[in-house]
């Protein structure tokens, strides 16, 4: 998507003339905007080529709101994978809507977007302040989960019988690819039901989105699966770390991570390709130099090494080969062909890490997160998500955010920095 082709406009059910019963709010006018470029030459460009810089819709509560909180029954959905910070959000949205708006009315739909379908006989949940106000304390989520998309014409059925305002989906890609199916049937229909999603993807990977919620834990639970593999490489002669880390088509976790803790030699990702031959050739060569090495391996690195299938899973997405068990046995073998001891050490945190409870400050962000969505529904905003931008809380469109995934730029300044880092070559 080219930038002349960037369209931020944010779907809206109507006119705002309910005046907010929030007190002490610093309410965000309509015009408040955030810009996408960060370059003054690059804004500076399109101003003085008579052009509006690409901005995003400033997040935060309206003066004025679109639906009588009175009246409101609200939804929520988790669906995907499991990532810290899910039930952070559940009890950010529930806390907000009941304490800022006066909603009573609000339910979990259970696993995900089967909780919608009725032939799952799933009944939905209520929620209150009392029943979420320690859930934050604990990994996973409240509500279930479940991949796969569900039939969309049933899913609004339930919402309209319900007699539901606003729909909040906390997920990735999958997850809002299927709310913007949702709010579409919704305008074909006529309905005035909000759609607003959350942005979850331990991956990182959601475009004009700068960070989604679990990344930050994701990074930091990593390092005891790499001070572990650090600790067993440099104990024993030719001593090998392997560590497997999350990250299907995007990175980040395994180069922050590298970043973040600094024990590691290589770094594989999805976006950067490297030959067997290569890296075992340069695993060799620093074996004998040092005597130890450390690997992280994203799970979506060296797809192309594998002989896999293309099955895919119930969300769509092609099921990855193991890489981790991979260069475990190829590495074995390389240096069992060639007569020379290694003592490898493989570790997959993988399922340790999503399932944990958000730290700190993943779980102060899961709390504005909630915030911000409840805003943009009681204002009438829908088939958008909440978005984070140079610091600043944004409303970014569905079909924006899906657009593309997010990826490791092979020439920008994380990548170059994860070179210097490890000191692996830039080409295997």
């Amino acid at each position: 998507m080219t930038e002349t082709e960037f369209d931020f406009t944010i779907a809206r059910l109507g006119e705002c003339r309910i005046p907010s019963p929030m007190s002490c709010a610093h309410f965000v006018p309509e015009d408040d905007r955030v810009l996408y470029h960060r370059d003054p030459r690059t804004v500076m460009k399109f101003l003085e080529g008579g052009k509006v810089p690409p901005s995003f819709e400033k997040a935060g509560p309206r003066e004025k709101i679109y639906f009588d909180p009175t009246k409101l029954k609200c939804g929520i959905v988790t669906c995907g994978g499991l990532c810290p910070g899910l039930n952070d959000v559940i009890r950010s949205v529930v806390m907000s809507l009941f304490h800022h708006y006066g909603v009573r009315n609000l339910f979990g739909f259970l696993y995900g977007y089967e909780g919608l379908s009725p032939r799952f006989r799933h009944a939905p949940l209520e929620l209150t302040p009392q029943s979420v106000s320690r859930i934050h304390e604990q990994g996973g989520t409240i509500l279930g989960s479940s991949r796969g998309p569900q039939d969309v014409s049933e899913m609004v059925d339930t919402l309209e019988r319900m007699n539901v305002g606003i729909l909040f989906t906390l997920g990735g890609d999958g997850t809002l690819r299927g709310a913007q199916a949702i709010s579409r049937e919704i305008a074909e229909r006529r309905l005035k039901i909000s759609v607003i999603g959350v942005p979850k993807t331990i991956d990182n990977d959601i475009s004009f989105v700068q960070r989604s919620f679990g990344f930050e834990t994701a990074v930091s639970e990593a390092g005891d699966a790499i001070l572990s593999a650090h600790t067993e490489a440099t104990g024993a002669r030719n001593g090998v770390g392997l560590v497997k880390l999350m990250g299907r088509e995007s990175g980040f976790i395994p180069a922050f991570a590298a970043l973040a803790y600094n024990d590691e030699n290589y770094c594989l990702v999805p976006e950067i390709p490297f030959t067997l031959e290569g890296f075992l050739q340069n695993l060799e060569e620093r074996l004998e130099r040092k005597g130890h090495a450390v690997i992280l391996v994203g799970e979506g690195a060296g797809q192309d090494l594998l002989q896999g299938t293309q099955a895919r899973d119930a969300s769509g997405n092609v099921r990855l080969g193991d890489i981790g068990a991979f260069l475990r046995d190829r590495i074995n073998a390389h240096f069992k062909e060639r007569g020379k001891e290694v003592n490898l050490k493989y570790i997959d945190p993988s399922y340790t890490i999503r399932s944990v409870a958000a730290n700190a400050h993943d779980s102060a962000y899961c709390l504005l997160l909630g915030q911000n969505a409840v805003h943009a529904g009681m204002a009438g905003l829908t088939n958008m998500v909440v978005g984070d931008w140079g610091g600043e809380f944004t409303h970014v469109p569905i079909p924006m955010a899906v657009s593309s995934r997010k990826k490791l730029d092979p020439q920008g300044w994380v990548w170059s920095t994860v070179l210097a880092s490890t000191g692996q070559p830039a080409v295997m």
